[in-house]
C-alpha cells in the first residue's frame, strides 16, 4: 500500500478499451480520473453500477474521468473477455471501459496491490495518486471527496 500513499505517482498502466485502441493513465492527463475495479463476476462490483452511472450522470461535462478496469480472464470458459463486453452493452456501461485480464494476477492489480474487489481509486490530474481506495459509489462520502476536490 506504501505505493499508494496520496501525493506518490501512480503506477502506469495502458490497456485496451472497449471502444477500440488502447487507453493507458498518461492519456487521463489533466482530469482527476476516477477508476473502478471490477469483473463480471463479481456481485457486490455489479451492485455499484447503478450508483456508479448515477455519479457520472452528476459529473459528466466536468474536470474528470470515469475509468472502469475490468480484472475478468480473457479465455476462462464462463466469465471472459466476451462477457465483459456483453455486459458493457447490456448495462449500458458509460465512462472508459477498459480490460486488464488476468484476474487478481494482473499487472493492474499486482502495481496497485489490490486483492479484493470492488476496489475505487482516485488519481489526480497529474497521475498522482489522491486515494488508494476511494469511496465507493453508494457512498456519500464520494461526493464530499469530489466536492473537496473541487471537481
Amino acid at each position: 500500500m506504501t505505493k499508494l500513499t496520496p501525493g506518490k505517482a501512480s503506477p502506469k498502466f495502458i490497456y485496451e478499451n472497449y471502444i477500440g485502441g488502447m487507453t493507458g493513465l498518461e492519456d487521463l492527463a489533466g482530469k482527476i480520473v476516477y477508476i473502478d475495479v471490477w469483473a463480471t463476476w463479481c456481485g457486490p462490483c455489479i451492485r455499484e453500477i447503478p450508483s456508479l452511472k448515477k455519479i457520472e450522470k452528476q459529473y459528466e461535462d466536468r474536470n474528470i474521468h470515469f475509468v472502469s478496469i475490468s480484472i475478468d480472464e480473457r479465455n476462462r470458459p464462463r466469465y471472459n473477455y466476451e462477457a465483459w463486453r456483453k455486459m458493457i452493452v447490456e448495462k449500458d456501461l458509460g465512462g472508459i471501459q477498459l480490460f486488464a485480464d488476468n484476474a487478481f494476477n494482473s499487472k493492474f492489480t499486482k502495481a496497485y496491490g489490490i486483492d479484493s474487489i470492488p476496489r475505487f481509486l482516485l488519481i489526480d490530474p497529474e497521475g498522482n495518486i489522491v486515494s488508494g481506495n476511494a469511496p465507493r459509489p453508494s457512498d456519500p462520502k464520494l461526493v464530499e471527496l469530489f466536492n473537496s476536490l473541487g471537481i
